[in-house]
């Protein structure tokens, strides 16, 4: 069928040649290529399984042992949904964008598109090296041309898209100027959209009062409203500006002490124009959503927790004095505590700031926010950090009691949140606590316990739930009310009286889309004269980055030095473009790192298609399938596995454009990912100095349970394998010495996949010799195969069926380490035998071809076995077969072993205590005793108690 293999003696488990054998073999024959509609050989009766890995960042350093952990479980999986059956898509590829890539190339005078394309071909190399069956015809890499293309038209998606909250759903935002034009909205005069006011009301003659038509605004103000709507918008937004790097950085970019987490240089905070997409419109079903998926419980509470939904009320506290008329908005999630509030805080950017801070405090104000601005928002929101504010000399109203509240600014509020102002209610906040105690400001108890407890002093605030105490003041008395009623009753009277209403908000921010880099997607958006923003067309996609020699980012030590990012220095031929005789300038910013990853599962359905991203019979084929009821999945891929450091912004990022696609009628489902699974990690010891740094973990010498390193001691800790801490093992060096097969069982038979464990090379030795065993069980010492055709005895039979319902169960729920445990005790059996009946042989190496395909593939071709074993059926059990005849009982007396007794099955109690009482042994024990007692444990033991 295949010709000969290769000219190695064969009477050992030579694996070096027989994995670079069938590693060939598959790549040639295309052994794993996944088949779509409208492509030949596709059946559509065939159902279909999509696995996927999380899209890695091809790193310069190549792969530790680390790194496949999920792969290799993922390629099991694959092997054997193909098994069972299922037409499966299990692809690879690169998220190659970004600034690591960049700054790599900076450092080293080399193109990123260099650097990159040689870190991707030695990542193939690994992964080939390790069998791992991906349908490498698909691979991607967001930084191909064809690729980011699509990326671009995604953006154009968004761009030309609106949230409809009537229809809580996205647009086009042609329809909205339908709406517009039909009258069906109009606009007020603060630019928002409103419904018909005179509707529903009789009697109502001539155009409405307060808004104004779509035909009445002029170019510049319509494209001013339908740019506030769009879900791709520009706007001026406080960022973490790192000069020294020259671009904007994400938060989980920068580390806790306000440094860039890539050179650890300074990040401050600035207001900048930025792309902005509008997720936060998507906020509500984000989070509900998160019910239709089969993810792991604290993979959605992290998004539930990201997203921040918030029930309560929206109070509006009047300003005192010549500022009465300017109204102050709090969000708060305990209406109930407004009697408590004693003081106001405002973000320090908040925009009233300098419109009421008085003429005696305009200085500490603006000295304040200066040392406000250089601090990120992780900074600013450190546990454990001293509270610090200034007060601005004004006072607002409490809405409630009409007392005269003190508004201060502090850096501990956000204006990225919420309304970035807060009613502080010292009593019943531990920051609030923390700052009144600072500032000498008011306590005051508003919840108790209980109404008895009204009068007890706070020595720290009071942050749980109870009744309201000293919570009464005209009309309104809370006093008694536990605090869900008193909730209620609070924002009824606001509502009522005009000064807040309930609310739901979230904490939950528009995603920042804009860095300062040259290695990142180039929007597909043009700067025309007076700001205006046209879109590129679709059919001038893609815009492609330029070829440049000076890529650098312009860095500084100056925190307020303009942005220039590297695009500037573009060619103008790149960088201006004429229409009808208008001078138009490309945006200059690229897209994060984020946005190529947030949609590549979808162009791994149909890859090379140059005229969609994806075909929507490929689309449907790949994302659409039944859950176990019968009914579609609400999520597309089958099967998500990756770490859980993913767990918020990569997949609600995901989650958020497939959405936006989804409303817009390109995709199928309303979820990307149907069920998630998170791989644990590997540990290595790591050793550090006498100073704290890293020391090569290869080259430690131990002595006497000591650790050296050239001769002076070391510490050693368990961590996470990696370049950082300088104890990582490469899986080439592992596949030299045991083979790749050794190396996928080892990794997968050291604990549960969703557990981190630590590595430890000496114990991959056992998973070679369970190989080596397995080949000497089927091939003789000269090389002839072992199995012949004479049927197994019955105990065998019973095994092997007991073996494959153990290993199907296992498997199907990713237990690949008790899977292989079950393989090895079958192989046990094999071991006295000088021969393998084939009604064993086959079934069991079609079980553990799905875990080291290599020697199975071999031995399956050793046994004359004409068909490709990566398509064979999975075996199949016999339930009868799992039924035993007989089992052991084991016979105490007194508590005290004294036989084993082997029973029918389906003897009942009383037989089986006759038994027991008759066997030999027993019988002696009890002569001249009187039996008192039969204890009887059913299919485990019969203990007599006799004196």
């Amino acid at each position: 069928m295949r010709g000969p293999l290769y000219w190695a003696d064969m009477s050992g488990y030579d694996f070096k040649n027989i994995e670079q054998h069938w590693q060939s073999y598959w790549d040639r024959h295309k052994t794993f290529r996944a088949i779509s509609p409208r492509e030949e050989g596709f059946d559509p009766e065939k159902p279909k399984f999509y696995v996927l890995d999380m899209f890695p960042y091809p790193s310069g350093v190549g792969l530790h042992v680390g790194h496949p952990l999920g792969y290799i479980a993922t390629d099991i999986y694959s092997r054997y949904k193909r098994m069972r059956g299922f037409n499966v898509l299990h692809p690879m590829g690169f998220d190659a964008f970004g600034l690591p890539a960049e700054q790599f190339a900076v450092e080293h005078g080399v193109h990123p598109r260099i650097t990159t394309e040689k870190n991707i071909q030695n990542m193939v190399r690994q992964l080939k090296r390790l069998g791992l069956s991906y349908d490498w015809d698909r691979a991607v890499a967001t930084t191909d041309v064809e690729y980011y293309k699509w990326t671009q038209w995604i953006f154009l998606q968004l761009f030309n898209s609106w949230f409809d909250p009537a229809e809580n759903r996205a647009r086009p935002i042609a329809e909205l100027v339908q709406l517009l034009e039909a009258e069906e909205l109009y606009v007020d005069f603060n630019g928002e959209l409103v419904n018909n006011p005179a509707e529903g009301l009789e009697g109502i003659q001539g155009d409405p009062i307060g808004v104004r038509k779509w035909y009445e605004l002029d170019r510049t103000e319509r494209q001013e409203l339908l740019d506030s709507y769009r879900l791709a918008y520009i706007a001026e937004v406080p960022v973490n500006w790192c000069p020294a790097l020259g671009t904007v950085l994400a938060n989980e970019e920068v580390t806790n002490d306000g440094r860039s987490e890539r050179g650890n240089h300074p990040v401050y905070q600035r207001p900048l124009k930025q792309w902005m997409l509008r997720i936060t419109s998507y906020a509500e079903r984000l989070g509900d959503d998160l019910e239709l998926v089969e993810w792991p419980e604290p993979i959605k509470l992290m998004q539930r927790n990201w997203i921040g939904r918030s029930e309560g009320a929206l109070v509006e506290f009047p300003l005192e004095g010549d500022e009465a008329d300017s109204l102050i908005s709090v969000f708060t999630t305990r209406p109930d505590t407004l009697f408590g509030a004693t003081y106001m805080v405002l973000a320090p950017e908040h925009p009233l700031v300098e419109q009421i801070t008085t003429v005696e405090q305009r200085g500490p104000v603006r000295q304040y926010q200066q040392q406000a601005a250089k601090r990120t928002d992780m900074e600013r929101q450190a546990e454990g950090k001293t509270k610090t504010g200034v007060f601005t000399g004004a006072y607002a109203i409490n809405p409630v009691n009409q007392e005269r509240v003190p508004i201060w600014i502090a850096d501990y509020v956000l204006i990225t949140y919420g309304t970035g102002a807060i009613m502080a209610v010292p009593g019943h906040d531990h920051r609030d606590f923390e700052f009144a105690k600072q500032f000498d400001l008011p306590i005051h108890r508003v919840v108790a316990p209980s109404e008895e407890a009204a009068d007890e002093p706070l020595d720290e605030a009071f942050a749980a739930t109870g009744v309201s105490v000293n919570s009464a003041h005209g009309d309104l008395d809370l006093n008694g009310l536990p605090t869900d009623e008193a909730k209620r009753v609070i924002t009824d009277w606001l509502e009522e009286n005009g000064q807040g209403r309930a609310k739901v908000q979230y904490k939950l921010r528009d995603w920042l889309f804009s860095r300062q880099r040259y290695w990142g997607e180039p929007f597909p958006i043009l700067h025309g004269p007076d700001g205006e923003i046209v879109p590129v067309s679709e059919d001038e996609l893609p815009v492609e980055l330029p070829e440049m020699e000076d890529f650098r980012p312009h860095g500084s030590d100056d925190p307020d030095a303009p942005p220039k990012p590297p695009l500037g220095r573009a060619p103008e031929s790149w960088r201006v473009v004429e229409r009808d005789g208008v001078r138009y300038e490309r945006e200059l910013n690229t897209m994060p790192q984020w946005a190529g990853s947030c949609w590549y599962y979808l162009r791994f359905c149909d890859p090379r298609n140059e005229d969609r991203f994806v075909d929507p019979k490929a689309e449907q084929h790949w994302m659409v399938s039944n859950n176990a009821k019968g009914q579609p999945h609400h999520g597309g891929v089958d099967l998500y596995v990756g770490g859980a450091e993913h767990a918020v912004l990569h997949l609600l990022y995901a989650r958020f454009w497939h959405k936006v696609l989804h409303d817009l009628g390109h995709i199928s489902t309303p979820e990307p990912f149907g069920r998630l699974f998170n791989q644990g990690y590997i540990q290595a010891y790591a050793y550090q100095d006498e100073r704290g740094m890293y020391v090569d973990a290869t080259k430690i010498e131990e002595t006497d349970g000591q650790y050296f390193y050239e001769g002076k001691p070391v510490t050693r800790t368990l961590g996470k394998m990696g370049k950082s801490l300088k104890n990582a093992i490469s899986p080439d060096e592992m596949c030299d010495k045991y083979g790749c097969d050794t190396l996928r069982l080892y990794e997968m038979y050291m604990g549960p996949l969703e557990a981190s464990k630590p590595w430890e090379t000496r114990d991959i030795v056992g998973l070679h010799r369970f190989l080596q065993k397995v080949w000497r069980n089927f091939v003789t010492e000269d090389g002839n195969i072992k199995v012949v055709e004479t049927p197994a005895d019955e105990t065998l039979k019973r095994a092997l069926h007991r073996t494959i319902k153990r290993v199907s169960d296992d498997v199907e729920r990713l237990s690949f380490n008790t899977a292989i445990a079950g393989l090895i005790e079958l192989n046990k059996q094999l071991t006295p035998l000088e021969t393998v009946p084939r009604e064993v042989a086959q079934p069991l190496v079609l079980m553990l071809s799905p875990l080291a395909p290599h020697i199975a593939a071999e031995l399956w071709r050793r046994m004359n076995c004409e068909t490709e074993i990566a398509h064979e059926d999975w075996p199949s059990y016999d339930p009868a077969m799992l039924v035993e005849d007989e089992i052991e009982i084991a016979v105490q007396v007194m508590g005290k072993l004294r036989a084993r007794l082997k029973v029918p099955a389906d003897a009942d109690e009383e037989t089986i205590k006759a038994m027991a009482m008759s066997e030999e042994t027993v019988a002696q024990q009890l002569e001249g005793k009187t039996v008192r007692k039969v204890i009887f444990v059913p299919k485990k033991l019969v203990n007599i108690v006799a004196n």
